[in-house]
């Protein structure tokens, strides 16, 4: 069909009971994208469903994106909501949300297996890294700076490469949508703020198989980090399908006072922090209540371990897995 896209529209005449068309991976095949876009503008009868998971081939060649013939959809791994009662916190920071994942009957050999297979495949297929050793090397840098600033420089170092390689590398998970920096948050700022973004894997259970583990590593901290991702994960795709404009930030000043989270939007203000702990200390909400000083407008919640629900200085402290089965 690459020589020939015509036949997409050849086979649809022949089946003439199919409404609707899905086209999977379109991006290997971005020939058809033009024949879509033809049949579309003639006015046939068929909903088209094209799906993908890289877009950098798209955006960086010459090819027609339906501009205002298509309606743009992200689609993310499960969210507590879709799974009900089956949630299950500590196995969704064991093994993430991915479907093919969470659905196995052995859920962490087949995540295993998603990374060490599908990621490698799918960079190396794209021929956007000619060298596996290399980005193998740059996927574990990386999984240190996994819901933590992110410094590009550190990982090169770590690497041993050049930064513009880095750049290069961070870009493809963008682009594969295996990865996204988190901007800070600058609205009508009145503290001096960082700069450099920070960095989280898509999925927790990725980010769980990526990062090595042994005697020297703190598991309280790594704990902490999946934690922060899972919510992290579950804001985005909150984001997305709300559909509305809103984006997701993170806030911290010059002085180190953050909040880990903030969604803001057109009806949407949000400052949200996790801690991964049972019990919430006066110490935990210091960087909610500066962020309420300076933008009082902002619904103000703590995301914690433990059961109860309570309010302290005007922040919601929030049980965990309620709050994120309540998202939607």
């Amino acid at each position: 069909m690459a020589a020939r896209p015509e036949r997409l529209r050849e086979r649809l005449a022949a089946a003439t009971a199919v409404t609707n068309v899905v086209i999977d991976e379109v991006q290997k095949m971005p020939v058809l994208l033009e024949m879509v876009h033809q049949m579309i503008a003639s006015g046939s009868p068929y909903r088209f469903i094209l799906t993908g998971s890289s877009a950098r081939k798209l955006r960086r060649g010459e090819v027609n994106l339906l501009g205002g013939r298509a309606i743009r959809c992200v689609m993310h791994p499960y969210v507590a909501s879709e799974l009900g009662s089956d949630f299950e916190l500590d196995r969704a920071l064991r093994i993430g949300m991915i479907p093919v994942v969470v659905e196995s009957d052995d859920p962490e050999q087949t995540l295993r297996s998603y990374v060490a297979l599908y990621i490698y495949e799918e960079v190396l297929s794209e021929g956007l890294s000619r060298n596996a050793e290399q980005f193998a090397r740059f996927l574990e840098a990386i999984s240190f700076s996994h819901a933590q600033v992110l410094n590009v420089s550190n990982v090169a170092r770590d690497c041993g490469v050049k930064r513009k390689t880095v750049e290069h590398s961070i870009e493809i998970l963008e682009d594969l949508m295996l990865g996204s920096r988190l901007p800070v948050f600058t609205h009508h700022a009145k503290r001096e703020v960082v700069s450099h973004p920070k960095f989280y894997f898509f999925d927790t259970g990725v980010y769980r198989a990526l990062r090595p583990f042994g005697p020297l590593d703190d598991r309280t901290a790594i704990d902490g980090h999946a934690l922060e991702g899972l919510v992290a994960q579950h804001l985005r795709a909150y984001c997305d399908y709300a559909a509305d404009g809103r984006r997701l930030y993170y806030w911290r000043t010059r002085t180190n006072v953050e909040v880990d989270f903030v969604v803001y939007g057109p009806e949407t203000f949000m400052a949200i922090e996790v801690k991964n702990v049972n019990e919430v200390r006066p110490a935990d909400v210091r960087g909610l209540r500066s962020f309420l000083e300076l933008y009082p407008q902002a619904q103000a919640t703590l995301l914690y371990r433990g059961a109860e629900r309570l309010k302290m200085h005007g922040i919601m402290i929030e049980p965990l897995t309620p709050w994120l089965q309540a998202l939607v």
